[in-house]
Order: C-alpha cells, then sequence, then structure tokens
C-alpha cells in the first residue's frame, strides 16, 4: 500500500502546545511542507521570536534560533548576511512583528534583506493573555479593551501588508488564510513562493497568515472560523499586495 499522506520530514513528531482551532499547528505543517518539497532542511535556518511561536523551536527540524520579542528580522538579517548561501525565514505573531518590531520590520522590508518572513495575525496578544494588538479590529474585546477598541483612543488597526507595499524593497507581500482546504493551498503556494524568492535572490517576502484566537476569543474553534469570516477578512482582504515578477 502506498502512503499518500504523511508528516513532513521538516517537522517534528511531537504534539504541539497550540490552542484548538489555532491555525499556527497547519501552518508549522505548510512551512515544513514547502521545506521538503525544496530539499532545503539542511540549510534552512528558522528564527523564531516571543509570541504563541516562541517554542517553534521544537517543532521543526531544521536549525533554530530564539530571538528576542521583536527583533527576529534584525536576527535574520544578521544571520542571512553572515550566510547567504542558508535559507533565512522568521515566523512572527502580530503582537511581535507589528507592535514591538515594527521597526525591524519596516526596515528589513525597505532594504529589500533576501529573508522569508511568516506572520500570523490573529488580531490579539495569544500568549500573555489576550491584550489588545495592532492588529485588534475596531470595537474587538480584549481584556485591555473590554468595551471594544476604541479607535478615537486606541487609533486604528494596523495593515501590514498594505503598509510595506509602499516600499521599494518588498519582493512579495502576500495575506492569506487557512479556514478552507482553498485557502489552505493558497497560503502553501504562497509560503513556497517566498522561499522560492529567496532561492532565487529577490529579497524580502512576508507572508500574512489570518488566524484564529479561539482561547482569548472566548470562542469554539468552530465559532473562531466563523468569526474570523465575519470580521477579519473584510478587514484584512487576501490576495496579493505587492510581487515581483
Amino acid at each position: 500500500m502506498s502512503v499518500v499522506f504523511d508528516r513532513p520530514h521538516a517537522l517534528a513528531d511531537v504534539s504541539t502546545h497550540y490552542c484548538p482551532g489555532c491555525f499556527h499547528g497547519i501552518i508549522h505543517r505548510l512551512v515544513a511542507e514547502c521545506i521538503d518539497e525544496l530539499g532545503i532542511e539542511g540549510k534552512t535556518i528558522g528564527i523564531a521570536p516571543v509570541g504563541c511561536s516562541v517554542l517553534a523551536y521544537n517543532y521543526f527540524n531544521c536549525d533554530m534560533i530564539q530571538a528576542a520579542h521583536g527583533r527576529a528580522p534584525a536576527v535574520a538579517t544578521g544571520v542571512k548576511r553572515a550566510n547567504p548561501d542558508k535559507v533565512v525565514f522568521t515566523y512572527q505573531g502580530d503582537g511581535d512583528l507589528a507592535a514591538i518590531g515594527t521597526a525591524e520590520t519596516v526596515h528589513a522590508a525597505t532594504r529589500g534583506e533576501n529573508i522569508t518572513v511568516i506572520f500570523v495575525n490573529n488580531a490579539i496578544y495569544g500568549m500573555t493573555g489576550g491584550q489588545m494588538a495592532p492588529t485588534t479590529l475596531p470595537g474587538q474585546i480584549t481584556q485591555t479593551t473590554p468595551f471594544g477598541r476604541d479607535v478615537k483612543e486606541a487609533g486604528n488597526p494596523i495593515r501590514v501588508c498594505e503598509l510595506l507595499s509602499s516600499l521599494d524593497g518588498p519582493a512579495l507581500l502576500q495575506r492569506v488564510t487557512c479556514d478552507t482546504v482553498p485557502h489552505i493551498r493558497d497560503a502553501r503556494k504562497a509560503i513556497l513562493k517566498g522561499f522560492q524568492n529567496q532561492l532565487e535572490g529577490k529579497g524580502f517576502s512576508l507572508i500574512e497568515v489570518v488566524s484564529t484566537c479561539p482561547t482569548n476569543w472566548g470562542l469554539s474553534p468552530v465559532k473562531a472560523i466563523e468569526w474570523l469570516r465575519q470580521n477579519m477578512l473584510p478587514y484584512y482582504p487576501l490576495g496579493v499586495y505587492k510581487e515581483v515578477k
């Protein structure tokens, strides 16, 4: 009997700590599948900063480096420049990439650093208890916005792909999600393209994955996906925001 579906070799054979219904597990698998397809496990270095992805080094069979909160693009820049033959990716959440790490993200993008960024946007601080993030939607209830995000006080959410699309450096800026099988396939293609761009020396690629956070949203996994479709996708439309052919 032939095997038609198996765990990617680049994905460690361990249980994850992620909550039921969270997309991190799916995204991890997609990253690992792309590493396998390109045959780059032995030359890949992942950078995981603080956040729900803080333990990502337990789940990938490639080399991994732990970075300080928000500093993954800066660390990735140093690693890639010192080892230009390696494939370097960061795996970051919105509380990390779009808050304390905003400067690192913007400047790595505008310099066109030849790295691949996997950005998971679930509109909330997940690991630290559900506080408002830069991506929290207007009116969204969090631990620090119990009456909903008031844009008059907290400002508007940051749309990262749209923000970076004004820069000349990025080679790829694409927003995807993992709520359906077709969308998961699209996400895989985007991640694969992000790695291929690096192999071809095209520069900075960022793939934003709109994700759920059932625990901190206070919803079941099924209801969280419904909330994502009804609220997040209208505010964070899927698509390619910039691509250098």
